[in-house]
């Protein structure tokens, strides 16, 4: 794992060696074992392979033309800003399986009918943000144990992305992850050491 970890770059040039849908269907299931905020897994995602698809994500891109050539796949990261509308059913499931009693999966619905959410609430919308950063990371190793490698890419107009890819308002863009087969080594980089961002409180 420290391999996997130490080994990441961020790649922009990249094989036309095509990943299956099967195998990155298992990649976005791995990935999406990130944690989430009271596990309500708000994560949305839009898979760009099509060169049709491609075209309608170029004008809003900031760069990263050569990701968009080139990748095997794009991947938009989203948070539904409603997601506590389907919380039913992640806990249904975990009732089903025998994971949650029952009284724990009402008491935690009906306190979400009490929410009043503000889509526009900044402390809101960072929560989504965190928890589609959490899914973003863990994709971007996980990508590498499968032999890929990936790219993240902040540089888009998140105010045009859903006309341009025709989603609805309610997902929130949070990345873009270029991700297939490295056409190139990608730049080593400095990090910061641990004693010098670390501070130990007594």
């Amino acid at each position: 794992m420290k391999d996997i970890i130490l080994g990441r770059r961020s790649i922009r040039k990249y094989t036309n060696e095509k990943i299956s849908n099967e195998t990155l269907e298992n990649m976005l299931n791995d990935a999406l074992r990130a944690p989430s905020s009271r596990n309500l897994q708000p994560v949305r995602l839009f898979v760009i392979e099509s060169q049709t698809a491609r075209e309608k994500l170029r004008p809003i891109l900031m760069g990263n033309q050569l990701q968009l050539d080139t990748a095997s796949h794009i991947i938009l990261v989203t948070a539904d800003i409603r997601k506590y509308d389907d919380a039913y059913i992640i806990f249904d499931r975990s009732v089903e399986r025998g994971m949650m009693p029952v009284e724990i999966r009402n008491r935690n619905l009906e306190s979400f009918k009490k929410l009043e959410i503000d889509p526009n609430d900044i402390s809101y919308l960072n929560s989504l943000h965190l928890d589609g950063g959490l899914f973003s990371m863990n994709f971007m190793l996980v990508a590498r144990t499968y032999g890929y490698d990936t790219c993240p890419i902040g540089g888009f107009n998140k105010k045009l992305i859903h006309e341009a890819l025709g989603i609805d308002s309610r997902y929130a863009p949070v990345l873009l992850i270029s991700v297939g087969k490295a056409d190139e080594s990608g730049y080593e980089s400095v990090r910061l050491s641990a004693k010098e961002v670390t501070k130990f409180i007594d």
